[in-house]
């Protein structure tokens, strides 16, 4: 496959008094930061704290826009209009805007989050929603698209910039979709186990999904969750596998 990757993780998931994921810990090993804007997660605060934090780091910063769902975390399903899609991507990229456009660095990518992102990954006319929202806000944008799913042609429909997802720390379905994280084990704990996937993503581009079927894929940048209790060991470790493979890490928007 090429010679360069992305390595993309969820941050800023803090708020108010209440502290999660390994933010700082985790910056030192990725190249892009997907940060929450105040609707699943985060509060001006921890936004203005992470982007910070990404700007010290080299790490690319991008808006990771979800329902307004801070109970649920954003992984709860909700009754939107495609114009109520479109215009609450906008509002919480702006949000984010003021943060980056503050301390002088650019906003790199629009990532969808939780339920949203999975409504999108199957949903042709949500994902152009989405797409909508990015392009009304900026063309030099980078849409992150779930590899091989409807949003790819969403994107290429739409005329937005974007880069196809792999995830490193989730099991797959034979159609290319998560599993489920109703389903014990479908989030990939074990550092070796998920580094073995992201490498294979990355060299051969396929997964392997959980009945056995290989999954043809085109990783252009690859997701560990920071939530994931073993976030940081599993990012040393895909790190220290794409070092011996002679794959660069960069931001997807160099």
């Amino acid at each position: 496959m090429g010679e360069r990757i992305d390595i993309n993780c969820d941050m800023g998931e803090s708020y108010g008094a209440y502290r999660l994921g390994h933010d700082s810990e985790v910056m030192e090993y990725i190249s892009s930061a997907n940060i929450a804007c105040g609707w699943h997660a985060g509060d001006p605060l921890v936004m203005d704290y992470t982007v910070r934090l990404a700007k010290e780091k080299g790490v690319g910063v991008g808006a990771h826009p979800a329902y307004p769902d801070l109970m649920g975390f954003g992984r709860r399903r909700m009754d939107l209009t495609f114009d109520e899609i479109e215009k609450y991507v906008i509002y919480q990229i702006g949000a984010l805007y003021g943060f980056t456009k503050s301390h002088g660095i650019p906003l790199q990518h629009v990532k969808a989050h939780g339920a949203l992102g999975n409504i999108a990954f199957a949903d042709l006319e949500v994902s152009k929603a989405f797409a909508r929202g990015v392009l009304r806000f900026s063309k030099e944008i980078i849409l992150v698209v779930y590899a091989g799913t409807v949003m790819v042609r969403a994107a290429k429909e739409m005329g937005v910039r974007f880069v196809e997802e792999v995830y490193a720390d989730r099991v797959y379905n034979p159609d290319g979709t998560l599993q489920s994280r109703k389903i014990p084990g479908s989030v990939i704990h074990d550092p070796e186990k998920a580094a073995r996937q992201a490498l294979t993503m990355a060299q051969e581009g396929y997964v392997i999904a959980h009945d056995g079927t290989k999954v043809n894929i085109i990783p252009g940048s690859i997701c560990v969750h920071g939530d994931t209790p073993t976030a940081v060991s599993i990012l040393q470790k895909i790190r220290e596998g794409l070092r011996k493979a002679s794959i660069a890490v960069k931001p997807m928007g160099e």
